[in-house]
């Protein structure tokens, strides 16, 4: 059975008869853990082993896991500094800031794999332009030559490890004041100055370090009226064609209220599939989870197969 177009979350530390039930569906392609399924490495790869024998081939197992405020697995893992600490770094020694950013990017893979864990979903490229709270210290730096430096070598760090790379938030969440988790962010920019917060991807898709971009829940009405996700423009126009990027693209939570007035679940992610993301993320809503897997498991696009298949 072939990856499906949906990364949902389940409730525990372990599997329930139902979470099994529904990531057999065909509409099924990943779960995403968050810390209430985290209680020790040991705990973490018995559940992992449990995701992978639902199915064959296995579905994919996904964490956001970039150090920080950001890392589900705490206890048992090497606490990985927030991402503007080694910006902060790279500005008194790009070279030590260069190999840290390698490091890192190592260790949160060799911690993650030896769990069997497929993706970390990171790094977070966006520019601290110092506007964005949610953003805040995930973000490397504000310069993005150092943004693309620094997330290179993380991505580099990733790969050595066995785990491929997923930027994020495409084309750039960190000059918003709103917190998309909350409500729906508008970035007014021209596109001449959104162009600064694409040269990290542009960057990192001509060296071929990520596998993987995820989509901000931004509208920018300079280029387009709808959010980055259900944006043909964003995905088809300025991804694809413009930067060249031919890997897997991921449509963020649609559980997120940025995206509340764009239909139900289904319908946002058949939008969001439709303008070409390759998998979307339905978390914290079980109900919205199963409506949208319901709805999608007559869906096929041969294309985010073969994408998919390389992360």
């Amino acid at each position: 059975m072939a990856l499906g177009p949906v990364m949902l979350d389940i409730e525990g530390l372990e599997l329930t008869p139902a979470d099994r039930m529904l990531m057999r569906e065909p509409a099924v392609g990943g779960v995403i853990l968050f810390s209430r399924n985290y209680a020790s490495p040991e705990q973490l790869s018995d559940l992992v082993s449990a995701i992978r024998a639902v199915r064959s081939p296995p579905i994919l197992v996904a964490v956001d896991h970039e150090g920080g405020r950001v890392q589900r697995f705490r206890k048992g893992f090497s606490a990985i500094p927030p991402m503007r600490r080694l910006g902060a770094e790279f500005d008194r020694d790009p070279d030590t800031a260069v190999e840290s950013a390698r490091m890192a990017g190592w260790l949160i893979a060799s911690e993650l794999r030896a769990a069997a864990l497929d993706l970390c979903f990171a790094p977070c490229v966006d520019l601290d332009h110092g506007a964005s709270e949610v953003i805040g210290d995930r973000a490397f730096h504000s310069d993005p030559e150092v943004v693309a430096t620094l997330a290179g070598a993380f991505c580099s760090g990733l790969r050595s490890a066995g785990m491929a790379a997923v930027a994020k938030h495409f084309p750039g969440h960190g000059a918003v004041l709103a917190d998309s988790h909350e409500k729906l962010p508008v970035d007014r920019r021209e596109y001449s100055d959104i162009l600064d917060d694409m040269r990290p991807y542009e960057r990192l898709i001509a060296n071929r370090r990520i596998a993987g971009v995820m989509l901000a829940h931004v509208v920018y009405p300079e280029i387009d009226s709808l959010p980055a996700g259900f944006s043909t423009q964003w995905i088809r126009q300025q991804l694809r064609a413009q930067l060249g990027f031919d890997g897997a693209v991921f449509c963020d939570d649609l559980s997120m209220k940025a995206t509340a007035s764009f239909g139900s679940m289904p319908e946002r992610a058949r939008r969001a599939l439709e303008a070409g993301c390759d998998m979307v993320l339905v978390c914290n809503d079980r109900p919205a989870a199963a409506a949208t897997v319901m709805a999608l498991n007559d869906y096929s696009n041969p294309l985010s197969l073969v994408r998919l298949a390389r992360l």
